[in-house]
């Protein structure tokens, strides 16, 4: 560490010093901003409440607490690692926050960030009329959403797959950390075809979907991750192509699929412009969500097997 770090870690003693000068050093880098926080400010929040235990909601309480020197080079290892080598700042902590709740992550999973979470947080009104009994989670990654759902719906029974066993055994992690090994199970598939025989009231789905071009184009944070959970082919429908083909055979009569496809949602207006996709709106942000009946995904299978 130069004798200029060691003069700063010095010089930043208090938990809103260090706030403030990570905000500003991340800010300044023009580092991108895509991996669960939404500016520098926040990933501040992560990294500090990580260091001290100390829920992000409440750090605002406490910046004027004094750091100790170990926690101060830490922060400063942190931050040169996320300002020089592009890290996302989750995987630096191993955490990542999703529906309000904590998981942990590395570089065997995506980082939770879906808007998904708040539809689970609204409990999926209006689509769900019921308390659903039976939930998949297609394509789990860290189980994050899974997880999410069986706390939202105590009494449901949940499935989360995926086709990649480092990312199940992070899922695995995730689901005994939360202590739901009797409500949540776990499934090596690719899409539905190691399944149990089973239908599902809801369907929630955020598999792979990034197209070809955006794959060019992705920020460097983006290349610490797992290919194999965003790069879905040309038009990034690779999968989603078999989740609409195949999903009513797995969702009882009243049930509902929710998909992510992200920026690809223009590849599935031009493919299918008559489907009577649902495409979600949220308070917080985000898009390229959409919801789909299994009567209307069984009206339309001539269109997606076309």
């Amino acid at each position: 560490m130069s004798s200029e770090s060691k003069d700063k870690i010095e010089n930043l003693r208090t938990i809103g010093d260090w706030q403030r000068y990570i905000a500003s050093q991340l800010h300044q880098a023009e580092i991108w901003f895509g991996h669960g926080a939404m500016n520098g400010w926040e990933e501040a929040d992560l990294l500090l409440s990580e260091l001290t235990h100390i829920h992000h909601s409440e750090l605002s309480s406490y910046l004027a607490c004094r750091l100790a020197q170990h926690e101060r080079q830490q922060l400063a290892e942190w931050l040169t690692l996320r300002l020089e080598k592009r890290i996302p700042a989750a995987y630096l902590v191993n955490r990542a926050w999703f529906a309000g709740l904590p998981f942990y992550v590395d570089d065997r999973v995506l980082v939770p960030r879906s808007p998904i979470a708040e539809l689970i947080e609204n409990k999926f009104s209006p689509w769900l009329k019921e308390q659903p009994q039976q939930i998949l989670d297609l394509c789990t990654g860290s189980a994050c959403i899974a997880i999410a759902c069986a706390h939202a719906f105590p009494s449901a029974i949940v499935h989360a797959s995926d086709i990649s066993t480092d990312a199940l055994a992070v899922a695995e992690i995730n689901v005994a950390h939360h202590g739901l090994e009797e409500q949540v199970a776990l499934f090596e598939s690719d899409g539905f075809k190691r399944l149990p025989e089973t239908q599902y009231d809801l369907i929630v789905t955020n598999p792979p979907y990034v197209d070809a071009e955006d794959m060019a184009d992705l920020p460097e944070e983006y290349h610490f991750e797992p290919e194999l959970g965003l790069a879905a082919g040309d038009d990034g429908l690779d999968l989603v192509r078999d989740i609409l083909r195949t999903s009513p055979d797995y969702l009882t009569p009243n049930g509902v699929l929710i998909c992510e496809v992200g920026n690809s949602w223009v590849h599935m207006a031009e493919l299918w412009p008559e489907v009577p996709f649902v495409w979600l709106s949220f308070e917080r942000g985000g898009d390229g969500v959409f919801a789909i009946t299994r009567d209307d995904l069984i009206t339309w299978q001539a269109a997606f097997t076309a």
